[in-house]
């Protein structure tokens, strides 16, 4: 119980925020955040994954509005909002709010751009809304985590829908009882679960989320009604759906301290705990050479999250891949990858690499940070190599800086738009808060 009303007081920050209440930094990562963003959707976009949910949602959309990221393909709205979020996410390659292992762009951005592409809306009023959308996403998803997360709640997906409806909010100009009630709207919409790793399904969390947040926004618009407690209510998102309700992360410092400038973006195309396996392994290729093929084993002492979540030992897919540390490890050994094509199917199934990954181990310990990794390379002739991974590259402490976020851009859309194309895309990307229209970029995304 609560006597706090911390649903409307979200609400009132939310509609209340202005762009000049954002400090410099913090407008800073939510531009790189967008950047990052728009570049996964556009790679993702001609996934498999991406075909089977636009083929199903064609023949259901309204009015087509809105862009389908790195396609020719039209949708409404919410339908748009829904792709975008899959194709953004689909390739695991997003952002990441790491204290909660949030990927907090999917569900807002997605929205966002999906509704502001026909509404002429600028730059400067985009930005300012993807930054409340983040903030109030990471703030639910810190104010339950870890113990939602470990039921096995995909926390992307359960907190992101409130933050695509903030940030929807924002653009259709709710006032704070329509966003007490878009809020509720979105807790009772909040969903996804952790079984799906690994499937097509993870994708489509971030997605629904987008979709859903949007759909709140609009119908609280119209002032159809919610309750007002709808995050902290005994039967609200944070009782029903975690055993922790911490509402001073909602609510503590909120303006002043902010967890949308904590974001990060990652180097590699997987689950984020894996990334300090793919990062010590590389290393460690790059010292051994040719030494790589007298390996016979290969001992990884990590954080236990990282056996929970990426414990997979035989991935059968591209997309399981994706979750096994194992085969991240092996494919980094031998090719030096952790892109986008260290985890398709083929890769997966790549005989030399299926040999290295049966000789990898993975050990849990707590006293590892979740960051790090201790990796053992035992050879033929019985010498070991050793190394210590105390932050993966694209962490808090080891960035992505801004041109690695553009060359991860180029990487991923060069192949589906052209060199062209891409530059000019992620020159509008970078140039967002001084657009005029957002409309531009979206359509400068789609494919000609």
């Amino acid at each position: 119980m609560t006597d706090i009303a911390v649903t409307q007081e979200l609400a009132a920050w939310t509609v209340g925020l202005k762009a000049a209440d954002i400090p410099a930094s913090v407008r800073a990562e939510g531009l790189r955040t967008f950047v990052n963003w728009l570049g996964c959707a556009v790679g993702g976009c001609e996934h498999e994954t991406v075909d089977r949910a636009l083929a199903v949602a064609v023949p259901f959309s309204g009015p087509q509005r809105a862009s389908v990221i790195g396609r020719k393909e039209r949708l409404d709205e919410l339908h748009a909002a829904l792709i975008n979020g899959i194709s953004s996410h689909v390739l695991d390659y997003d952002d990441t709010h790491l204290k909660t292992i949030v990927h907090p762009a999917g569900p807002v951005a997605s929205a966002l751009l999906a509704v502001a592409e026909e509404r002429g809306v600028s730059g400067e009023d985009f930005l300012t809304a993807l930054i409340a959308g983040v903030e109030v996403e990471c703030r639910i998803a810190n104010s339950v985590y870890p113990d939602h997360y470990d039921r096995g709640w995909h926390i992307t997906g359960t907190a992101g829908v409130f933050g695509a409806a903030a940030a929807v909010g924002r653009l259709l100009g709710l006032d704070k009882q329509q966003m007490t009630w878009a809020y509720g709207l979105a807790a009772t919409q909040s969903s996804g679960l952790r079984e799906m790793f690994g499937t097509m399904t993870k994708s489509f969390h971030p997605g629904r989320a987008a979709q859903n947040g949007a759909l709140a926004a609009f119908l609280a618009k119209a002032n159809y009604d919610s309750s007002e407690r709808g995050i902290e209510a005994p039967r609200g998102f944070a009782n029903v759906l975690s055993t922790k309700q911490d509402y001073n992360e909602i609510l503590g410092k909120l303006g002043e301290v902010w967890e949308a400038g904590l974001n990060t973006y990652k180097p590699y195309a997987c689950g984020i705990v894996i990334h300090p396996a793919i990062d010590g392994c590389q290393q460690l290729r790059d010292r051994l050479g040719a030494r790589v093929s007298q390996i016979r084993s290969v001992e990884l002492v990590t954080h236990p999250l990282v056996l929970e979540l990426t414990g997979k030992k035989t991935p059968r897919t591209g997309l399981e891949g994706k979750f096994s540390v194992y085969h991240a490890a092996a494919v980094a050994l031998i090719r030096g990858d952790g892109s986008p094509a260290a985890f398709t199917d083929e890769a997966v199934s790549d005989r030399e690499i299926v040999a290295l990954r049966e000789k990898v181990s993975a050990r849990a310990d707590e006293s590892v940070h979740e960051d790090a990794v201790h990796i053992t390379v035992t050879f033929d002739d019985g010498s070991k190599e050793e190394l210590h991974v105390a932050h993966a590259v694209g962490s808090l402490e080891k960035p992505l800086s801004n041109d690695a976020i553009s060359e991860k851009f180029l990487r991923q859309s060069a192949p589906i738009l052209g060199e062209q194309q891409t530059a000019t895309l992620i020159e509008l990307a970078w140039n967002l808060p001084q657009t005029a229209d957002v409309g531009t970029i979206a359509r400068a995304s789609c494919k000609k």
